[in-house]
């Protein structure tokens, strides 16, 4: 396996990738989904030694004082495997600089969630509560305003 920077996205091979972990939300426009990776901070891959993509994280940050990592995606056929650890241990040292290094995940309470809380302990992740933090944000369906000029 080989974990690289990339910065051209197979929309095809995106898709697979992303409806392969049933992320809806980003299936349902691939195009839009290509958009936002090209307008990340840094992306980066796993495949191994034929090029095939296992798995995918990538950030949002203004490289000073917070990096947010937007998405960790790995193919549930490549799952226990140490991939998902590299591409976190891969970025942790790149954003070592920033006072944040977020990220924001199921709650632990839902179906993937305690696995996946167990997966970002096991990297050191401390719930925001535990970091004397909170996170806030808006409902997911609202309307799109981007047109209207105040």
């Amino acid at each position: 396996m080989f974990i690289a920077k990339e910065d051209a996205f197979d929309p095809e091979e995106m898709l697979s990738l992303y409806d392969s972990v049933g992320w809806e939300g980003y299936t349902s426009d691939v195009d839009k989904l290509c958009r936002g990776l090209l307008n990340s901070h840094l992306v980066i891959t796993a495949r191994d030694g034929s090029g095939t993509l296992l798995g995918l994280a990538r950030t949002i940050s203004d490289d000073e004082h917070i990096c947010y990592v937007q998405d960790v995606v790995v193919n549930p056929a490549y799952h226990r495997q140490g991939i998902g650890r590299a591409l976190i241990e891969d970025l942790m040292p790149r954003y070592s600089h920033c006072r944040f290094f977020l990220l924001s995940t199921d709650r632990e309470s839902s179906p993937e969630g305690k696995r996946n809380h167990a997966f970002y302990r096991s990297l050191g992740f401390l719930s925001y509560e535990e970091k004397e933090m909170a996170g806030f944000g808006l409902p997911r369906n609202r309307p799109d305003l981007r047109g209207m000029v105040p």
